[in-house]
């Protein structure tokens, strides 16, 4: 059975860290790396840090562990796909393959659309595409233009300013328009 995408990269990581504003200091003041977005304990609890070393709006983010952790220091791995209809179609393989999906959509910084899950034993993995990229000024996206979204077919409809989500492969394009996601 031929797999209908190709993954291009490892993404990125994100870890639990027992102290985020140390994590944070170590990370940009030893490694050099650079904060893209950070999101308060009100909209990710302990706290969340994404930071960046190249484009991509971030290749490693932060999460304060204030508990959920339960002894684990990975929160889930990422890895790109090249283009938007990969994603749809990953969704459907994973599907096919009897693989838990948790998640499917678009999250809000970095406006990534993605479809996320869990391997065999229990590691929460994300498929994405699209995910935004910082220029030489530094500036990430304004939060006020996140778009998240509980669906692809949602992400799709509602893209973010700049970010475009034409499906290329007219059967996707088609299930989309009749509203149907498989």
């Amino acid at each position: 059975m031929s797999i209908p995408f190709a993954v291009r990269k490892i993404g990125h990581a994100v870890i639990f860290v027992s102290d985020l504003e140390r994590s944070k200091q170590f990370y940009t003041g030893v490694l050099g790396f650079q904060i893209s977005d950070v999101y308060p304990g009100s909209m990710m609890p302990g706290g969340m840090v994404f930071l960046r070393c190249n484009g991509d709006h971030h290749c490693l983010a932060l999460v304060g562990d204030k508990g959920d952790a339960n002894g684990k220091s990975l929160h889930h791995l990422a890895f790109e796909l090249a283009t938007l209809d990969e994603v749809f179609r990953a969704r459907d393989h994973l599907k096919a393959e009897g693989a838990k999906i948790t998640y499917e959509g678009r999250r809000r910084a970095g406006c990534q659309v993605a479809v996320e899950f869990l391997d065999p034993d229990g590691h929460h993995l994300e498929l994405y595409w699209g995910v935004d990229q910082i220029g030489s000024d530094g500036r990430s996206r304004p939060s006020g233009e996140w778009r998240q979204t509980a669906t692809l077919e949602e992400a799709v409809r509602t893209a973010p300013p700049g970010q475009d989500t034409t499906l290329f492969d007219q059967a996707l394009r088609a299930r989309l328009e009749a509203g149907t996601d498989r």
